[in-house]
């Protein structure tokens, strides 16, 4: 069992910074792919970034592309999401999640989800 846990998230003015961190307690095989989707309230959960964790390679929504930055830090077995100009249309509950294989857009493909962590742009 993967567990994922979250953190990082909170309020922030509008053009502000935050960065949240999900921490994996056990990262089954370099071929996997961690993602991170969000959900506001009223609206369906949507896609925001991934990353391979082999090859390191990146994908992102284009709302957040050029100020979003996921990462991973292998030796932590934790994924980061760097995100810069917050918009107020940002505000959501955040979630990461993992899956084995291929990156994917779609959250029904991901089988093991955090607990989620909430992040309010205020205007």
């Amino acid at each position: 069992q993967v567990q994922l846990v979250e953190s990082g998230g909170g309020l922030v003015q509008a053009g502000g910074s935050l960065r949240l961190s999900c921490a994996v307690s056990r990262r089954t095989l370099s071929s996997s792919a961690m993602g991170w989707f969000r959900q506001a309230p009223g609206k369906e959960r949507e896609f925001v970034a991934a990353i391979y964790w082999g090859s390191g390679n990146t994908y992102y929504a284009d709302s957040v592309k050029g100020r979003f930055t996921i990462s991973r830090d292998n030796a932590k077995n934790t994924v980061y999401l760097q995100m810069n100009s917050l918009k107020p249309e940002d505000t959501a509950v955040y979630y990461c999640a993992a899956k084995r294989g291929i990156t994917s857009t779609e959250s029904r493909e991901y089988e093991y989800w955090g607990q989620g962590t909430q992040v309010t742009v205020s205007s």
